[in-house]
């Protein structure tokens, strides 16, 4: 017990402040490289890949040959196949790691949020008391140019009056999803990525799966107003958030998009300028 304690107090004495900042930089990694793949259906197969490592290391151990070359040789040609079969959730790690903080620096959003929320609101009560659905993405810093594509290219000022008239039932663009995105309504009669989730209710639509679909490909927020019921429903990061008001969309949309950075960069600028008023 000596000897283990001696060990370990040499061992933490050979440690340097880069050698606890290494290990701290590394451990936030794995944890969060851990925490992503919960969030994705690769994490059902992990067991299944541990299963095949622990049981070709046990056929080398107890030189069962040809368990043992089938086994390598699968592991070999499966870690390509997981390269392809998760090429969907490798993209959207990575653009998570693109809309962290760090990567926020490079795309700000850059939004009258108030103009395009009132807007967006006051469209979603109107269609919500008269039982028309409606389909509203709202881009944040991941753009949509694909996605909107696949619609009609409107690239109009964002208005409650234009986005009503869009979803106004046998219309041309009614059937589709609206990309809004810088300020301006880019694109009608989108089609958007359905979620593969099996837990949803099946009181939800197209619509609601579609809207849970694209805000799990794309930091988006989608606003939902259902045809049958009229209620009014916002998905973010694959979650509905059901039965919302005017006044709660108008909190919850405010909420999304709030940008604390450009908030503390204006703060200081406030700061520098009595700072500099002060000083004459």
């Amino acid at each position: 017990m000596e000897d283990f304690m001696s060990l370990l107090t040499d061992n933490f004495r050979m440690l340097h402040l880069w050698d606890i900042i290494d290990i701290l930089i590394v451990a936030y990694v794995v944890y969060k490289g851990i925490k992503l793949v919960i969030e994705t259906r690769a994490f059902q197969l992990i067991r299944g890949i541990v299963i095949l490592l622990v049981a070709t290391q046990l056929s080398g151990w107890l030189q069962l040959n040809s368990v043992n070359y089938i086994l390598v040789n699968v592991m070999q040609v499966g870690m390509i196949a997981l390269l392809i079969v998760f090429q969907p959730e490798l993209r959207r790690t990575l653009e998570k790691v693109g809309r962290s903080k760090i990567g926020s620096i490079f795309s700000p959003v850059d939004y009258d949020i108030e103009r395009v929320v009132g807007q967006v609101c006051e469209a979603s009560a109107y269609m919500s008391e008269s039982r028309i659905g409606a389909l509203m993405v709202i881009e944040k810093e991941t753009k949509l140019s694909d996605v909107g594509k696949t619609g009609t290219v409107i690239n109009a000022d964002v208005s409650a009056e234009l986005l009503v008239n869009i979803f106004i039932p046998k219309t041309p663009l009614h059937d589709g999803a609206v990309i809004i995105g810088d300020n301006k309504i880019k694109s009608a009669a989108c089609i958007l990525p359905l979620t593969e989730q099996n837990n949803i209710s099946r009181e939800l639509g197209t619509r609601h799966r579609a809207a849970i679909g694209m805000s799990e490909n794309a930091d988006c927020v989608v606003v939902v107003v259902s045809e049958e019921t009229g209620r009014i429903s916002m998905a973010k990061n694959g979650f509905l958030t059901r039965n919302l008001s005017r006044d709660s969309l108008a909190k919850e949309l405010k909420k999304a998009f709030k940008d604390t950075r450009t908030a503390d960069v204006s703060s200081a600028k406030q700061k520098i300028k009595n700072w500099t008023v002060k000083k004459k």
